[in-house]
């Protein structure tokens, strides 16, 4: 990768719907030269999709929950199995394993805080092998963004 397809990269982040030949010009490559550019980034994995960017309030969701779980043990079926689990609960926006004293951060969406209470116990509270969770409530985003071009 060069200074070019890091501009690339950081064009499309920003906008990912732009046109090729806006990008193109942005970039200072011909369009067929930045479609052959973009294309080699998609086939490489380096971009890995394009997506929306949802508002969660505006759709009903004004609760996001940070979860922290501990499992009983770390064996690879446990896990295996809590991770096949977790996946299939629609409002578990991600997953992370992690390193430390918990096994597991989960990011949470809910309508309210009784909707989190509802899907804490008919979902999450069911998850298997689970020792603890831990509950925050996000109060405020202050941040979120992805992987930047210019750390490539």
């Amino acid at each position: 990768m060069d200074k070019i397809d890091l501009t690339i990269l950081g064009a499309l982040q920003n906008n990912a719907r732009i046109s090729n030949v806006e990008l193109a010009a942005d970039v200072g490559l011909s369009p067929s030269a930045c479609l052959r550019r973009v294309s080699q980034l998609e086939k490489s994995g380096v971009i890995a999709g394009y997506h929306a960017a949802l508002d969660a309030a505006k759709l009903g969701h004004d609760v996001l929950v940070l979860m922290q779980i501990t499992l009983h043990g770390q064996s690879a079926d446990m896990m295996a199995e809590f991770e096949a689990e977790v996946a299939k609960i629609p409002q578990v926006l991600a997953c992370f394993l992690i390193a430390g004293e918990n096994d597991y951060i989960l990011r949470v969406s809910a309508r309210d805080v009784a909707d989190f209470g509802r899907i804490h116990s008919e979902y999450l509270s069911a998850l298997p092998h689970v020792l603890r969770m831990e509950s925050s409530f996000i109060l405020r985003e202050v941040m979120n963004r992805g992987m930047q071009a210019s750390l490539a």
